[in-house]
């Protein structure tokens, strides 16, 4: 037998179980819900009393189902998931509903953001939310329409869409006078900007070795914790940066970064990038964007292969 309506937990208790369980992170669910972490564990707390019942065990790293609150998880997060999917319906009805786009820092603010004059030039009226988030995102859970991701092709997902591929090189602005090098040895003399970041490709003792020198760079290096402060740093004279081309190829073509010539030729990533959907069935505002993402991505593939620039002088 159903409990009574009046007798049925406040339904925001619900709202913050389910942000809970789909993340496994009560410090998450927070960020999604735009609460304090204490209100979130308010929330759940004041479930369980209402319940009596635990729903979650408390781990070192986030939190565990208890199978009663599994069990629960299993009905509220499809009721959930209705309520949004049919409240965005009603929005969609009332007015514009933005086209909302996440991709990692760095190609938020390297790639997407230079670009999006000329979307906003082709489509007036449309609303577009760029969300710049390094974690991967539930694209239908969080409200996402679009995706950019950095992944190798075997774990991308099967529907994703190949934007362009990647390719590793020094960078730096002309006025540090690096354009040529004579070798790896001598680039390791100067200022290097590092990328703190676990894959072993963008970090500069990878690209020293693999062009000869096995030792790490002479002078300090100075590392930062998001691509695009690299590649800042590298904008104002501060060192040579590993530039991942294909994000900082306006930067390169208007001259605001050099590519450092030295023995060793660019390097390919085993990365590239790629477009995801949340949903087989877009409307038509997320078509317009994700056709405009593949046109942009598109010229630079054509960059890449050495294609000449069209008649205004901009990349074909």
């Amino acid at each position: 037998m159903s409990v009574p309506l009046v007798r049925l937990f406040p339904l925001d208790l619900l709202k913050g179980f389910v942000a809970v369980g789909r993340r496994m992170s009560i410090t998450q669910a927070a960020d999604d819900l735009c609460l304090t972490q204490s209100a979130v564990s308010r929330q759940i707390r004041a479930l369980e009393e209402q319940l009596q019942v635990q729903l979650f065990v408390r781990q070192h790293r986030g939190v565990a189902f208890t199978p009663e609150g599994e069990r629960l998880f299993r009905s509220a997060d499809g009721a959930v998931q209705q309520l949004q999917d049919v409240a965005a319906e009603l929005r969609k009805r009332d007015g514009r509903h933005p086209v909302t786009v996440t991709a990692s820092i760095g190609v938020a603010g390297l790639w997407l953001l230079p670009r999006l004059g000329s979307l906003q030039h082709r489509h007036p009226r449309l609303d577009v939310r760029l969300s710049a988030d390094n974690r991967i995102s539930d694209l239908r859970a969080d409200g996402i329409d679009l995706a950019i991701r950095y992944c190798p092709a075997s774990v991308a997902p099967p529907h994703a869409i190949h934007l362009f591929d990647e390719t590793i090189a020094p960078v730096a602005n002309p006025s540090l006078g690096a354009t040529r090098v004579a070798s790896a040895e001598a680039l390791a003399e100067l200022p290097l900007l590092e990328f703190d970041d676990p894959r072993p490709w963008l970090h500069w003792r990878n690209w020293l070795s693999a062009h000869g020198y096995q030792q790490a760079s002479r002078r300090g290096i100075l590392r930062f914790n998001q691509y695009d402060q690299v590649i800042h740093a590298a904008l104002a004279g501060q060192g040579v940066a590993l530039g991942r081309l294909e994000l900082i190829q306006r930067l390169i073509e208007g001259g605001q970064l050099n590519v450092v010539t030295t023995a060793g030729a660019a390097m390919p990533s085993p990365n590239a990038y790629w477009l995801i959907h949340a949903t087989d069935a877009p409307r038509e505002d997320v078509r317009h964007v994700a056709e405009w993402i593949a046109e942009e991505a598109a010229r630079v593939e054509r960059v890449r292969s050495g294609a000449a620039p069209a008649a205004d002088g901009r990349p074909a």
